[in-house]
Order: structure tokens, then C-alpha cells, then sequence
């Protein structure tokens, strides 16, 4: 690869079922904003990261991607976003802020396509 072009970012794109479903979560429950709306593609935008969204195609794209999809948001101070999300547990499939062996703590929430979100932060000491 020529070394002179520099990656600037790396976004996931997510098929997704039900685009304004999506967009409300991603927006009210992590705090991201919209940036980019449409029925077919929409982007989402938190501290200089994003996530594109794609209508997917059928309901048997969504068959295949519904839980079998992650992404993982690392954060710094992870505890007053875990303090909100933890209100959603009756909302939202969430795992509990853990520490894990591999030196992050986290949190897991399942978005409305069954892709899950992990978010953590480098567990200090």
C-alpha cells in the first residue's frame, strides 16, 4: 500500500432494519448525532467517530446480521454513560460494567438489530 495515503478513519457500516429505530437509539441511548439522514444511508457522529447506517435490503440481510454483528466504542470515563444506560435495562439487552482479563472495563448493550455494542475503557492501574 502507498504509505503516502494516510487513513483518517475507519466506520462501520451496519445493515439495519428499521432506519429511524436505529438512528433514535444510537442518538438517545450513546449520545451520538445524526449527520447524515435518509431512508437508504444515514451517519451518525460522536467526538470525531461515526457510524453509516444501510436500509437493509430484505428481511433475509437482516436473518444473517442479527446477532452476528459487533462493534466496540471505546470511551474515556465510561461511568456516566454507563450510569444512563443502565436506566434502559428494561428497554435493552445490557451486561453489566465488568473488568476484563484483557485490561478493559465494559459494558455490552444490543442495539434494535441484535448488533452488539461493547463500550469500555482502558481499567485503570
Amino acid at each position: 500500500m502507498p504509505t503516502a495515503t494516510i487513513a483518517k478513519r475507519i466506520s462501520p457500516m451496519l445493515a439495519v432494519a428499521d432506519m429511524e429505530e436505529t438512528l433514535a437509539f444510537y442518538q438517545e441511548v450513546l449520545g451520538f448525532k445524526l449527520t447524515m439522514n435518509s431512508p437508504e444511508y444515514s451517519i451518525v457522529e460522536r467526538d470525531g467517530q461515526t457510524i453509516h447506517f444501510q436500509k437493509a435490503a430484505s428481511e433475509k440481510v437482516m436473518q444473517c446480521v442479527r446477532g452476528h454483528t459487533e462493534i466496540y466504542l471505546e470511551v474515556s470515563n465510561i461511568h456516566p454513560l454507563w450510569e444512563h444506560v443502565k436506566t434502559l435495562k428494561d428497554r435493552y439487552r445490557i451486561r453489566d460494567l465488568f473488568d476484563r482479563d484483557y485490561g478493559m472495563t465494559e459494558f455490552h448493550i444490543s442495539d434494535p438489530n441484535d448488533c452488539l455494542v461493547f463500550v469500555g475503557e482502558p481499567t485503570p492501574g
